[in-house]
């Protein structure tokens, strides 16, 4: 198949630091190819892919040091250039959320839309009444809630390639915190919990300019306990020593997280995963087999105590089977062919 992926243009594709969504398309992009198929990415100049690469921006957004710069403009003019070209493609796969519907609203069927955020915002629902006839797909069913009316083609959970991170038969014996420091994300209940337990904590996240009070206010003065090391933002090639040195990943989010990428990297080390039951992740944890799933900070506590019985080569193992970028690209496959309009009739609807 011809497919586009069009990423958004905050992050690199790869992200070189911090990044979820520009992650997923880099794997998926390239998993796609290695499948066999013909993939052209929309991204920024500095995209690192195997796939035939259209730059629409000279670098990603959020690491551009021009003071003043436009987030709109940029994706508003990546989205003329996919569709000036998409008579080329059977599939053009957006991951950008709603901007593109008023674009393509007369050949909705020759696209298809990850929605990678929370759906909950006050605005939301009507934009996908107004245009109720794009396919979209959700990253966890948990996602959906907020729209069950929206005309939901298929849910398909992230993956990441097997090869990127490595394997890690045992810890070093401290537990981790990985992404980024807000309120939603709960590094205080992390600490809380590594206080509890005696267990060193490294925590490895960003601090968005939004967070900073936030950070500097409530988390930086609980930094000096001795159990606690602040690390700050780190890369891919960080990541598989930092996660598979860690006994477990810590992720006691308190929001209703669509998907939750950092888990599935924890696992691809071998690592298992103690979380908090919100948002995916009942349907991301296997419960005593890839980590456990807690309500409170009391069975967070408990559940440390537990990670003895837990097998790292199972967690792998559960990793590769549900999580690498080929089964995330093969789930596209079988979507993209049920939804795929031939080329003949499809121009013959941008005709009308």
């Amino acid at each position: 198949m011809k497919i586009a992926q069009v990423a958004p243009l905050y992050e690199a594709v790869p992200p070189r630091f911090y990044g979820g969504t520009e992650r997923v398309v880099a794997h998926l992009t390239d998993a796609l190819v290695e499948l066999g198929h013909e993939v052209t990415l929309f991204a920024s100049a500095e995209a690192v892919t195997k796939a035939r690469l259209v730059p629409v921006r000279d670098q990603a957004i959020r690491l551009d040091p021009a003071p003043l710069k436009s987030d709109l403009a940029a994706h508003l003019s990546q989205l003329a250039e996919v569709r000036r070209r998409a008579d080329q493609f059977d599939v053009i796969h957006f991951h950008t959320d709603i901007m593109h519907f008023p674009f393509f609203d007369s050949r909705p069927r020759s696209t298809v839309t990850t929605l990678h955020g929370r759906l909950d915002l006050k605005d939301l629902a009507g934009v996908y009444q107004r245009w109720p006839q794009f396919p979209l797909v959700s990253i966890s069913d948990d996602q959906r809630r907020p729209l069950p009316f929206a005309n939901w083609a298929a849910t398909v959970q992230h993956g990441v390639a097997a090869g990127l991170y490595g394997f890690s038969s045992e810890s070093r014996g401290y537990l981790a915190f990985l992404g980024r420091i807000s309120p939603e994300k709960r590094p205080d209940r992390a600490i809380a919990i590594a206080k509890a337990t005696g267990k060193r904590l490294k925590i490895a996240a960003k601090v968005d300019a939004a967070d900073r009070t936030y950070f500097e206010e409530e988390i930086e003065p609980l930094l000096g306990h001795p159990l606690i090391e602040f690390i700050g933002e780190i890369g891919d090639e960080a990541k598989s020593a930092f996660l598979g040195g860690a006994e477990a990943l810590l992720f006691p989010i308190d929001w209703p997280e669509p998907f939750g990428l950092v888990m599935i990297e924890a696992m691809a080390c071998g690592t298992p995963v103690i979380a908090y039951a919100c948002g995916s992740v009942p349907e991301v944890v296997e419960e005593g087999l890839t980590g456990f799933i807690v309500r409170d900070h009391a069975e967070a506590v408990a559940a440390v105590g537990r990670l003895p019985s837990l097998d790292r080569q199972a967690v792998r193992r559960r990793f590769q089977e549900r999580f690498s970028a080929t089964a995330m690209a093969a789930r596209y496959v079988e979507l993209y062919e049920r939804l795929a309009v031939p080329r003949e009739a499809k121009l013959g609807l941008a005709a009308e």
